[in-house]
């Protein structure tokens, strides 16, 4: 069995990004605080996954998805406490989308552009590495994407070079183009590509999309 990872975060999301790390081999919890969820999210993965608390998930975790809401992000981070996910690498989805609702498509956040959400969660737990990434695409694309055999970009940051590798090869496992944009202040940019994203869909119902990080060929650069 390969290595051991907790998805924190029993959405679409989580349960997407938990069945293809299990694909690719690894050993998975979900964590859940609603027990009742617990036979649902065991039939999403076929049975393949552990089901456990949030403070379970992410002690059994090698590595560690936080994929909850953002305006619970910080309260669950507070809740499950650094000293379970103190020097590993913590992927995070979230996006810092408020409670209210879009205007003309487009998504109000809760933080604005000199403090990302990931900053947020670093500072709290200052000890944990982590490394935006799946901010800015669709649960249907993340595993696998298909566009006719060209491969979309993931952006990423963080602060951590190893934990950013971590990443790196999971995203190359599961079908996507990195570009590493740097420390965890590039969230501040990242964060809002979920914004742009979303727009197609809230105004045509068109989701079906993702990013792509066109470079000229080796040599003709300027």
């Amino acid at each position: 069995m390969g290595m051991k990872a907790g998805v924190i975060g029993s959405g679409v999301v989580g349960k997407t990004l938990a069945n293809g790390l299990i694909v690719h081999g690894y050993e998975v919890m979900i964590g859940t605080n609603d027990p009742s969820k617990a036979g649902a999210l065991k039939n999403a993965t076929g049975g393949r996954a552990k089901v456990g608390s949030f403070e379970e998930t992410a002690s059994f975790g090698e590595l560690v998805v936080l994929a909850v809401r953002g305006t619970a992000a910080e309260g669950a981070l507070r809740g499950i406490g650094e000293e379970r996910l103190r020097g590993k690498t913590v992927i995070d989805t979230s996006n810092p989308i408020a409670d209210s609702p879009p205007v003309n498509g487009v998504l109000r956040y809760f933080t604005t552009l000199d403090e990302s959400l990931m900053e947020r969660l670093q500072k709290t737990a200052p000890g944990v590495r982590f490394v935006k990434a799946f901010s800015c695409a669709g649960h249907r694309y993340m595993v696998n994407p298909d566009f006719g055999g060209t491969r979309p970009t993931m952006f990423i940051c963080g602060n951590d070079e190893a934990a950013k590798t971590d990443v790196m090869r999971i995203l190359d496992l599961f079908g996507w183009d990195v570009e590493d944009l740097g420390s965890a202040e590039a969230a501040r940019a990242i964060e809002p590509l979920a914004m742009l994203w979303c727009i197609p869909g809230f105004l045509r119902n068109d989701w079906m999309h993702a990013f792509k990080l066109l470079k000229p060929p080796s040599g003709n650069g300027g």
